[in-house]
């Protein structure tokens, strides 16, 4: 090939030089005819060698371009039909019009011609209406990469199931860390002699490395009450699937032996580096000691966290010493701020309201001006009724202020105190809470995946039966500058009241040592009545409400408005604690529009049944025995069908007794 190019290079300026030399020739003939006949000779052997080896050159160049035509067509032919890669050609109705043979020989048939999609695949009909370029699909438990040529109706199959079980193999083998604590360790053993310590500790070893050998986890013991544990993602699935049956079985365990003891386990996962999956595995044990324990928290780069177990109410375990020095420190912050601004969540209840007073009444204490939060049009008949007898106390009526007026008082030296609530969604104002940078969380849910950035104290007890009892202690460790008022006395006490159905849910000696407190400085029991108080209106309101109850398995009840009915948030709760009280019935679920975008589920249980598990499978919280959701865009029915779920979800990875 290249010579023959070359020789067209030449060719035409060679047969300009015979031409200008046969000229020459003709004039010499007419000198030396004998000359020019010599010259003639070599001229015409020249020209004939040249058009000789031309001609050659043109056959060798024709025939190149006949092999590799041939080559090329073969070779097309040959990939089109033997190479491992299928091709599809289907019309606008998904039938088929022809294949290459390796696909049909991936679908272990002689022909799938004239057949429909719908019948051979019928995964692929979804991603061709859905102009999807390029998919990973399952076939004949083989994985495939289908790309798609839309304009052409053309399929591309490329079998990737190697590559997929690399893949999935190195994802399963991943390795996480988890952190096992035991929660109530040094309580329960306080006061043990060595002898039965020593068989605490036994028992509690023995469980978890049979568990650990089970399900071959490496497990090493590092202090008295926390353990390392090594996993896979593998493990870990199965763990996931098998609900962490550890947990139910050292409390069992324990439990034969009059110790009531229970697990917390931190686990982090999702990244190769070890000091950052030590670091999610500390952050998720703390969320799930923070939460109350006996719990697995499992948290992800991505910020998600995922609980299992917590299915029983939480020991109470706080110390006066921890209250003194919480105590102590939120003074410090208070006497290093201009003012303090203290904020409930939105539509607050007693406690929210109780606590608030409480903490405004801290800052009175150390002579700082206070003042609460409120949106006057978000309040119920109960706080109404409490803000009515506050009018008659214009100093106290005084610190209330509206979230505009918040605003613009906030300087940077400002604290904000936020109650009964760690979620920046829930505050009254969550400008207030940008603005301002010195924030302080007290709190007495079980914390959740949205929590407060940056606080600078945070004093969560999920143990306390409302944030009032929380208040209420940290009152008995301030300066006595200024004595509780009657007033400020009966709204933290019904603040407890309400929370704890008036001391018969989640009410410890705690609980009762603080309404103690604030009985002897002058709160009104009577008082209290009045503001709890309901109008007739609403309860024939809530009565309709608890008509419609059904029972969705034995002792579950679930009752829900009429479409179109709007019932405010207080009004759903009192018919699920009304639900509660009822024989037979040991968790309430009551379903109601709230507003015109927004369906609420209230929950209640006598303890048997978590109910902040099955709100948080629907995006809320709370405790135990008392938890809700909002959903946004969706009708009653729609929630009824999403709440179902969530019980069945609960009920699966339930371990029956």
């Amino acid at each position: 090939m290249p010579s023959y190019f070359n020789k067209r290079l030449v060719r035409y300026p060679l047969y300009g030089l015979i031409a200008i030399s046969s000229i020459l020739l003709v004039w010499i003939a007419f000198y030396q005819w004998i000359i020019s006949a010599v010259g003639f000779l070599f001229l015409g052997s020249i020209f004939y060698l040249t058009f000789y080896f031309e001609q050659k050159a043109h056959e060798e160049t024709e025939e190149y371009i006949s092999t590799l035509s041939y080559r090329v067509k073969r070779v097309g032919e040959e990939a089109l039909m033997e190479m491992p890669i299928g091709i599809m050609l289907i019309n606008d109705e998904y039938y088929i019009e022809w294949t290459n043979p390796f696909l049909a020989s991936c679908f272990a048939e002689d022909t799938l011609i004239g057949r429909s999609l719908y019948d051979v695949a019928d995964a692929l009909v979804p991603l061709i209406k859905q102009e999807v370029d390029a998919e990973i699909i399952t076939l004949n438990e083989r994985k495939y990469r289908v790309i798609l040529k839309l304009e052409e109706k053309l399929l591309y199959f490329f079998d990737v199931t190697e590559q997929a079980q690399i893949e999935k193999q190195y994802h399963e083998e991943r390795t996480n860390i988890a952190i096992i604590f035991l929660d109530n360790y040094d309580e329960v053993t306080q006061g043990m002699d060595d002898q039965t310590r020593s068989s605490l500790n036994s028992i509690v070893t023995s469980s978890l490395n049979k568990w650990a050998k089970e399900y071959g986890v490496f497990l090493k013991r590092i202090s008295s009450e926390r353990f390392i544990a090594v996993i896979n993602e593998k493990i870990l699935q199965v763990l996931e699937k098998e609900k962490f049956y550890i947990l139910d079985e050292v409390r069992e365990t324990t439990s034969k032996q009059n110790v009531p003891l229970t697990l917390s386990i931190g686990i982090g996962t999702g990244v190769s580096s070890l000091p950052e999956l030590g670091t999610l595995a500390q952050s998720s044990l703390d969320l799930a000691l923070g939460r109350g324990g006996d719990q697995v928290a499992i948290k992800q780069t991505n910020g998600k966290v995922k609980f299992y177990g917590g299915k029983t109410n939480p020991m109470e375990k706080r110390t006066r010493v921890r209250a003194r020095v919480i105590s102590h420190a939120l003074k410090e912050l208070m006497l290093e701020s201009d003012k303090v601004i203290v904020m409930g969540h939105k539509h607050p209840d007693m406690d929210a309201i109780g606590a608030s007073i409480g903490v405004r009444k801290v800052a009175e204490m150390n002579q700082k001006e206070g003042y609460v939060v409120l949106n006057f049009n978000e309040i119920d008949n109960g706080v109404k009724r409490l803000m009515s007898e506050i009018k008659n106390h214009p100093d106290l009526h005084s610190r209330f202020i509206t979230p505009e007026a918040a605003l613009e008082m906030a300087t940077e030296n400002t604290l904000l105190v936020v109650v009964d609530t760690h979620k920046p969604s829930l505050v009254i104002d969550e400008k207030l809470l940008n603005k301002i940078e010195k924030v302080v969380v007290i709190d007495h849910h079980r914390r959740g995946e949205d929590f407060i950035k940056n606080p600078l104290l945070v004093y969560m007890e999920p143990y306390a039966s409302s944030t009032a009892e929380l208040v209420t202690e940290l009152l008995e460790y301030q300066p006595r500058h200024e004595k509780i008022s009657m007033l400020e006395a009966t709204s933290l006490l019904a603040g407890i009241i309400v929370d704890t159905k008036s001391f018969t849910l989640r009410t410890g000696s705690r609980t009762f040592d603080a309404a103690s407190y604030l009985r002897a400085q002058g709160a009104d029991t009577v008082l209290v009545q009045k503001f709890l108080k309901e109008d007739v209106e609403t309860y024939i309101k809530r009565a309709k409400l608890i008509e419609s109850v059904e029972f969705y398995r034995e002792g579950i009840a679930v009752a829900k408005a009429e479409s179109g009915m709007i019932y405010d948030s207080v009004l759903i709760a009192q018919a699920a604690d009304t639900l509660l009280t009822m024989d037979g019935v040991i968790a309430s679920f009551v379903i109601s529009k709230r507003d015109e975008d927004t369906v609420g589920i209230s929950a209640r249980s006598l303890g048997e049944i978590n109910v902040q598990i099955i709100m948080e499978n629907l995006q809320g919280g709370g405790h135990l025995t008392n938890a809700a959701t909002q959903l946004k865009e969706t009708t009653v029915e729609e929630a009824e069908t999403r709440l179902v779920e969530a019980l069945d979800d609960y009920y699966e990875g339930r371990k029956e007794e």
